[in-house]
């Protein structure tokens, strides 16, 4: 069995790591080139940095961030927010990242995703998928843009499909009732998107223990889940969740 990998996410604003509930009330929680060489040395599996208002601001993700947080990583870095063409696609991988991640405008343009894909490998394309329930209690999740603002008109599962048909090696999937709300991940929308693509599903939104992780893995059937206020607070340590995770027979890498 594959390990599971566990994945820090530095939202950034500014220049500096943010974080907030369901997408809102955002607070400052610290400096990502210090939260990246921390990690990096904590033995994370990856690293995602979401520009969090570029989309928003129709500007491309900021390569200083991402060249500051780059040089202090020997990990998988992945880049989101702002990647609205090929051109900001190269210009995240030339300052740094080896991934890109697409929400806001595959959806705008999917054939945007074949492209990256063809350009650089299916294994650099994250499509990103901000999705929320249609009503509390419902089993539809419906997709949104805009760093959350802005209903799609797409279903999560369709959506996560299509974007493997058309060349994304991963997904990365919030829930944003979830989102720091620390209540735990949202298993029935992984389960659901999991069970509908063959590409790895990373899980994110609401993780707030190390037993979450254990339900995201094994009821959600998630091959990575992300986090970041739990980390970046020091609520745990990377390699305690590991252990935990070890101890219940989920198979990670320790180092």
């Amino acid at each position: 069995m594959l390990s599971k990998r566990i994945i820090a996410c530095l939202d950034v604003r500014d220049g500096q790591v943010v974080k907030g509930v369901n997408f809102e009330g955002l607070r400052s929680a610290g400096d990502p080139g210090e939260l990246a060489r921390r990690y990096n040395a904590e033995g994370i599996d990856e690293l995602v940095i979401l520009d969090i208002t570029a989309t928003l601001e129709a500007r491309r993700a900021l390569a200083e961030t991402i060249g500051r947080v780059a040089r202090e990583l020997f990990i998988p870095l992945a880049v989101g927010g702002g990647i609205r063409s090929e051109a900001d696609a190269a210009a995240a991988v030339e300052a740094g990242a080896d991934k890109v991640s697409l929400n806001t405008a595959a959806l705008a343009d999917p054939e945007l995703i074949t492209r990256v894909s063809e350009r650089y490998g299916s294994q650099a394309v994250v499509v990103a998928i901000d999705a929320k329930r249609a009503q509390p209690g419902s089993t539809d999740f419906i997709v949104y843009a805009r760093s959350g603002q802005t209903a799609a008109g797409r279903d999560a599962v369709s959506w996560a499909r299509e974007a493997e048909a058309r060349g994304a090696g991963e997904i990365l999937l919030t829930s944003i009732d979830r989102d720091g709300t620390k209540a735990g991940f949202d298993c029935e929308l992984t389960a659901a998107v999991s069970a509908a693509v063959s590409i790895p599903v990373i899980a994110s939104g609401g993780a707030g223990s190390r037993d979450h992780f254990v339900d995201v893995f094994t009821g959600g059937r998630a091959d990575a889940a992300l986090a970041a206020s739990i980390f970046h607070y020091a609520e745990t340590s990377v390699r305690s969740l590991k252990m935990h995770l070890r101890d219940h027979g989920i198979p990670v890498r320790l180092t």
